[in-house]
């Protein structure tokens, strides 16, 4: 399901340094004489619309619905690691080897890019040998004394998870704000220190989103509040510093459980805003930040199919809207009239050009686009209307908007990165179109990307769509069919899988590998249609459109069907779920992680975090139709008697964007049916939930996991 905000920590990274010419031999693939957990077989069927489907395994809900079983539930995952652990034991010593020589690339101690905001610079910096950071920040110089504001390895000590949400400065510098889930939920709890003193406030405030906004008097502070069930986002609330948190006053109450709710501040510290929005339709309110306790007034009534965001200027403010513009348009208002009526056009709706976001400033704005499946920027003088745009230069890569807190600068901080080249951080002058390089990710150990070729193609699936392709690989790696090749996609939500760089996967190029991104429909790359393309009833075409790359990719000999894999997370493993049932012969080895393959049953059960959020990406099985057609591609409803390729399924206990049975489930329903020798491997990190381990390396232990996977069944040992 929705990974709302880390959408990227999907593990899109790959494997250390052999010649690519020593993969085109496979030796027989030796697995331990070791014997799969059986689970156990209960009755349950499922009855809506006049069908009945048998859930066997539906008893392993029990863990998270507290049921009688819990127990079970956690022996029959643990006995499932320990299956895999055997089957892997041999490529131990090498996944120690994979995880030191990827973590050896990672500069230790390091420092972020600082910025300033409010008369302090900014920054996070790293030690060596620790797991998390500091939150620093001086004063008007950066030669001035440091000021530790978190110390988030101290503060982590003794959790096996730890995760720091967002961190507030109030408006006069003196309190943060600040949010950590230490269960894996995200479920945070907000705390607030002082800083002048050091010591925490008796303010305790549970069970949010982890955000928070202050108001201007310092005093106040704005957040969301979840549902301790669903753990959907449903009430904005406000609290006073010295009150219980029991006694905060409900500013909005979300009633549409289909949308998900935040709550911002405008770069010009002018107003607070409260965003409520689906995937088809969205509303926002505002009061202004100095007047904490006035009622927020609608901006503009929410209207079916049409989303509206919001970004305030000097004079008036401005409206990034698809109302009547598939691939959105920017309209102007005043500030005293902001309903639909006074709208008028500032940027016109293009066809061939998705509008993504504006970054504001008081003299330029900073308008994130996409064309041809590629991010650029738009840079416009606000006094004249004259727009440029950066150049760039590569053939596939990645440019976005970094950390943009001032408003009167004339100075944009963006992002640029590459399959080839590491993430960097520029500082682009919009007045004298000058950039200079901050920051570039610095890989230890040496690295050149001119030892490294980026290609981008187009692979035809269907008489009029084209999908594109970004692919790396060494120089070297021969294009005969003989070498291994690792096609990664996601495909959901209007998320676009962007090209960027990674140093860890450099130990997959390194052995000869060729790593793919398939930009398929149901992301955004190529527009709104693109997601509009492979979602709801139209879901399937994300399926074909990633089988049909992998089928381009062996026809054009970048490898084949005995090399190819295939990888995704969350959504993205609800696609490998269902291209497994559907072309299950031209894949070798597929990586699903967290993956979201029990649909139709998780769609039903409103019990189940954002399962009602989903319901304008899959449909809502309480519908025929929609049931129907959930049910024809469900990875867990469509598994038959035949030979599957070799899996590796990984999950969380604590998952709250996919729960952990549904891949439980899915593994042993497929052992019961699948014919072969292939294997079945299913990993659960009972610490953990949807993005994995919180500190900078334990993560990589699980990359290593997948890469000795890919490794054994590639014959590939050192």
């Amino acid at each position: 399901m929705k990974d709302k905000y880390v959408i990227g920590l999907i593990l899109s990274i790959m494997i250390s340094s052999c010649s690519p010419d020593n993969n085109t031999k496979k030796e027989p693939i030796k697995w331990p004489n070791a014997t799969h957990p059986v689970a156990e077989l209960k009755d349950h069927n499922r009855v809506i619309h006049g069908d009945t489907v048998a859930d066997p395994y539906y008893w392993m809900n029990d863990y998270f619905k507290k049921g009688p079983d819990s127990s079970k539930v956690v022996a029959y995952l643990e006995a499932e690691n320990n299956y895999t652990n055997e089957m892997m034991k041999d490529t131990k010593p090498f996944q120690d080897q994979l995880f030191n020589e990827m973590k050896a690339r990672v500069k230790e101690t390091d420092e972020s890019v600082p910025y300033f905001k409010n008369g302090y610079y900014y920054y996070q910096r790293t030690e060596e040998g620790k797991q998390y950071y500091k939150l620093c920040r001086k004063k008007a110089s950066l030669e001035a004394p440091e000021e530790v504001l978190l110390d988030v390895d101290k503060m982590a000590e003794g959790f096996p998870y730890y995760a720091l949400g967002a961190a507030s400065v109030s408006p006069d510098n003196k309190l943060l704000a600040y949010a950590v889930d230490t269960v894996s939920r995200r479920e945070y709890i907000i705390h607030i220190k002082n800083l002048e003193t050091g010591e925490l406030l008796p303010d305790r405030i549970i069970r949010t989103s982890g955000g928070t906004v202050w108001a201007a008097d310092n005093k106040t502070i704005f957040y969301t509040s979840k549902n301790p069930v669903t753990l959907l986002s449903e009430k904005i609330k406000r609290h006073t510093l010295g009150t219980k948190s029991d006694t905060d006053v409900v500013v909005y109450d979300e009633k549409d459980n289909t949308n998900y709710i935040g709550v911002s501040k405008s770069k010009n510290e002018k107003f607070i805003f409260i965003y409520s929005g689906g995937t088809l339709s969205s509303e926002t309110r505002y009061i202004k930040a100095d007047e904490p306790n006035a009622e927020f007034k609608v901006f503009q009534p929410r209207t079916k199919d049409v989303l509206y965001d919001v970004t305030p200027l000097e004079d008036k403010f401005l409206i990034v809207t698809n109302e009547n513009a598939k691939n959105f348009k920017v309209m102007e208002t005043p500030l005293d009239k902001t309903t639909k009526e006074n709208w008028k056009e500032y940027i016109p709706h293009r066809e061939d050009v998705l509008v993504e976001g504006i970054d504001e400033f008081a003299n330029y704005l900073a308008i994130s686009e996409r064309k041809n499946g590629l991010t650029q920027l738009a840079i416009r003088n606000l006094k004249d209307n004259n727009q440029h745009y950066l150049d760039l230069g590569e053939a596939a890569y990645t440019v976005y908007p970094s950390t943009n807190v001032d408003y009167n600068t004339d100075v944009l901080r963006y992002g640029y990165t590459s399959l080839v080249t590491p993430s960097s951080t520029f500082d682009y002058n919009m007045k004298s179109k000058e950039k200079s390089l901050l920051k570039q990710q610095e890989v230890l150990g040496g690295y050149n990307s001119k030892d490294y070729i980026t290609e981008r193609v187009m692979a035809k699936v269907s008489a009029d769509v084209q999908v594109p392709i970004s692919i790396v690989y060494k120089k070297g790696t021969k294009k005969d069919g003989k070498a291994p090749l690792l096609l990664y996609a996601y495909g959901s939500y209007g998320s676009s899988m962007n090209p960027s760089f990674s140093s860890s996967r450099l130990s997959l190029l390194d052995r000869g590998f060729i790593y793919a991104i398939a930009h398929i429909r149901g992301g955004e790359e190529m527009g709104r249609q693109w997601y509009e393309d492979g979602k709801m009833m139209k879901k399937k075409n994300t399926f074909t459109d990633f089988i049909d790359c992998g089928k381009f990719l062996i026809d054009q000999k970048f490898t084949s069907k005995e090399h190819l894999y295939a990888q995704g997370g969350s959504a993205g493993g609800l696609l490998m779920g269902a291209v497994i049932n559907m072309a299950p012969e031209i894949w070798n080895g597929v990586i699903a992680q967290v993956p979201f393959v029990d649909v139709v049953n998780t769609m039903l059960d409103e019990t189940i975090p954002l399962t009602t959020n989903e319901y304008d990406e899959w449909g809502n099985p309480n519908n025929k139709e929609a049931y129907d057609y959930m049910k024809s591609y469900s990875p867990y409803e469509n598994i038959e008697a035949k030979e599957y390729p070799n899996l590796l399924v990984t999950t969380g206990l604590h998952d709250s964007q996919v729960q952990y049975f549904e891949p439980a489930k899915w593994v042993a329903k497929l052992r019961t049916l699948h014919q072969g020798n292939n294997v079945i491997l299913l990993k659960t990190d009972m610490d953990y939930g949807h993005g994995g381990a919180s500190g900078r390396f334990d993560y990589l232990k699980d990359v290593a996991l997948s890469y000795a996977f890919l490794f054994k069944l590639e014959g590939i040992t050192k």
